[in-house]
């Protein structure tokens, strides 16, 4: 995926994450009790991601079922490289330093952080 996908956009991205392929009409009623949308507006949705990239469509008789074409982690990579490079210069630990302080870290995170740390001066080596 190549352009960035709006928030409405990752809506629809994660119904189908969730579950794919749908059609248009099983999307729309996966967002039903979260939106107002009409079966329009998800169709349109559903195009825009399918000509980001984001999505595949196949034929399924008179009407398309959709697929995600990038996995939710690749998204997560993308979408956090692109935020650490807006407003971090690149840089990884200040965004992580950020997160902490404004969000606080449970015990479990600090544990999940020092694993994923050992881990990473393992790989380097």
């Amino acid at each position: 995926m190549t352009k960035q996908i709006t928030r409405a956009e990752f809506q629809i991205m994660d119904v189908l994450w969730a579950e794919s392929p749908l059609a248009a009409t099983t999307v729309a009623e996966r967002l039903a009790d979260e939106t107002s949308w009409s079966l329009k507006t998800v169709k349109t949705l559903l195009s825009r991601l399918v000509e980001k990239g984001a999505l595949e469509h196949t034929p399924d008789g008179r009407r398309y079922l959709y697929s995600p074409k990038v996995s939710r982690d690749a998204h997560a990579r993308r979408a956090t490289q692109r935020l650490a490079d807006q407003l971090f210069g690149g840089r990884a630990a200040p965004l992580v330093a950020h997160l902490a302080e404004s969000k606080g870290l449970t015990r479990e995170d600090l544990s999940d952080l020092e694993t994923l740390i050992e881990e990473l001066k393992r790989d380097s080596d």
